[in-house]
């Protein structure tokens, strides 16, 4: 099973690799959806604490 783990761990980051040296502005624009995503649900998880506090 950890031989798998890490063929697949491989085969992701050769993907990536292919992904940012083939199409690097559209590697980027991946990149910026996934950290707006992260500060959305980070903003929405201060919100929370905020409102449980008020």
């Amino acid at each position: 099973m950890a031989q798998a783990k890490k063929i697949v761990l491989y085969l992701l980051i050769v993907f990536v690799l292919y992904t940012i040296i083939t199409s690097p502005k559209r590697a980027a624009d991946l990149v910026q959806i996934g950290f707006e995503g992260i500060s959305s649900a980070a903003q929405g998880v201060g919100q929370f604490m905020t409102q449980l506090i008020s």
